[in-house]
């Protein structure tokens, strides 16, 4: 049994300047931006429209519940905002002890990162981990078991 869209009291549309703007019957038009609660570990669960002095207007438990107008919205909006590259393979690191430069490919393409300390690498689950840049990039590996051998071997030196 297909499971019920819940009915919204808003609308959700983009202003001249592309910013998702909230309306809802009798009440002014606001900007809101969309902000996930756990942007990591689940992603399309618990998120907020805070409006422009970020306060909360409108929840939203789960995003694949609503229509599929304000869903895409707001899919666009958080797709500008967020920037979190998943690591498939660690190349190179420069040294056993930070700082450490590595060279990684991502589902993005070939960089580099430079690791400052091991409290840099922080684990999500049994298998996925959050690396921090220096350059303020957080780079996601989804699951280290996926990872080539060397790749693993490399990153165990951290851990």
């Amino acid at each position: 049994m297909p499971t019920k869209t819940p009915a919204l009291d808003y609308t959700l549309t983009r202003d001249t300047f592309g910013r998702l703007v909230l309306t809802r019957p009798g009440a002014e038009p606001q900007p809101v931006r969309p902000v996930r609660s756990f942007p990591i570990s689940h992603r399309d669960e618990g998120l907020a429209l805070l409006g422009p002095q970020g306060q909360e207007l409108a929840w939203i438990n789960r995003l694949e519940e609503l229509p599929e107008a304000p869903r895409r919205l707001i899919t666009e909006d958080l797709a500008q905002r967020e920037f979190h590259p998943k690591i498939t393979r660690i190349r190179y690191a420069s040294s056993w002890t930070t700082p450490s430069r590595w060279e990684i490919d991502t589902d993005r393409g070939e960089t580099h990162l430079i690791l400052n300390a091991e409290d840099d690498i922080r684990r999500l689950s049994p298998n996925s981990l959050l690396v921090a840049g220096d350059s303020g990039v957080h780079f996601i590996i989804t699951d280290i078991t996926t990872l080539d051998r060397a790749s693993r071997k490399i990153l165990d030196h951290f851990l």
